[in-house]
């Protein structure tokens, strides 16, 4: 009796942490490129390539970007120094772009979440993405079309075999 060891899908190459579930439950409109302000037992942990965005979102306040339940974990080298996993985190943005942010974060049903952890060159840097929630109707058309998308091909790769 052998059983079959899940093994923990890595990020695509370059990303710290990915967020698949952000695909799956919202509906990505438009993508944007921040900085985020970390302590150095924060970076060092990332590199190590432990982050969780599971349930990270960003909110607007007073004019700045907050990314909040973040989890970074403590870095086991750093024993009394360590960072808070889950504290507060500011992104860094230009300030035209939090003013379009929050001109269309305020429409009706838009948030702002995570969809990749990655650095560039020395600095960390997250790509929010500005989304809209998905129903449930919209989540079993997406499967149905897949299906049958899956199926169209698998006839054609079919039918050019023989």
């Amino acid at each position: 009796m052998s059983k079959k060891i899940k093994k923990k899908r890595a990020p695509a190459s370059g990303d710290v942490a990915t967020n698949r579930r952000a695909r799956q439950k919202f509906e990505l409109i438009e993508k944007f490129e921040a900085g985020i302000v970390l302590l150095g037992t924060e970076v060092k942990a990332l590199r190590e390539g432990n982050a969780q965005m599971g349930d990270a979102y960003a909110v607007i306040d007073e004019g700045e970007v907050w990314l909040r339940n973040l989890h970074i974990p403590h870095y086991a080298p750093a024993t009394i120094n360590n960072h808070e996993p889950e504290r507060p985190r500011k992104l860094l943005l230009h300030r035209g772009e939090i003013e379009r942010l929050i001109g269309t974060s305020q429409q009706k049903g838009l948030t702002l979440i995570p969809s990749r952890i990655y650095f560039k060159g020395p600095k960390a840097k997250v790509e929010l993405a500005l989304a809209k929630g998905k129903e449930g109707k919209d989540r079993r058309r997406e499967i149905a079309d897949r299906d049958v998308q899956r199926d169209v091909e698998r006839e054609f790769k079919g039918r050019y075999r023989s």
